[in-house]
């Protein structure tokens, strides 16, 4: 299978009941992110107005699917490690990974994040989302440390494993 050509661009208002369909599209398969109750576009439009929060977009350019939302990925001030760290989440569109798409989009957030004045970037994953694992470890994130028995919003707990890219 050939790669579709992804274009990436900074996200915006109307970009954010899309973003928000497939992020409860993410929720509801489970298992990848510790979100677990469904998000609006007015959630995500609330979520975009955060001080220094990055974020993007990518998009399919096949002409086929030309414009069609393929993932999006966003920074924002780390609420502990303050405002010289960046905390990171990235979502794919379910069924569609390994296609370059965070690959992508981990270039122009990288960018952004050093133009923005961050010193490094934070991301906390999921100990059971063996992808998202690989995924950060891909991009050159270390492991440094873990939160063990964190509460998800469903009352169940998971480990999360500590990454940090230094910029």
């Amino acid at each position: 299978m050939s790669r579709p050509p992804i274009s990436v661009r900074r996200a915006g208002a109307l970009d954010a009941r899309p973003m928000a369909e497939l992020l409860n599209e993410v929720i509801a398969q489970g298992g990848t992110t510790a979100m677990t109750a469904p998000v609006t576009g007015i959630d995500l439009r609330d979520w975009m107005r955060t001080p220094k929060s990055i974020w993007h977009v990518a998009e399919c350019g096949a002409e086929d699917e030309s414009g069609a939302l393929l993932g999006f990925q966003w920074v924002e001030p780390h609420p502990q490690h303050g405002e010289s760290v960046a905390q990171i989440a990235s979502f794919a569109r379910v069924g569609r990974t390994g296609i370059g798409t965070g690959s992508a989009l981990f270039e122009a957030t990288r960018a952004a994040c050093a133009r923005a004045g961050y010193f490094w970037i934070n991301a906390e994953i999921r100990a059971d989302n063996e992808g998202g694992l690989i995924y950060y470890q891909s991009r050159g994130f270390e492991t440094y440390g873990h939160i063990r028995g964190y509460r998800l919003g469903d009352g169940s707990t998971v480990d999360k494993v500590l990454k940090r890219y230094d910029l």
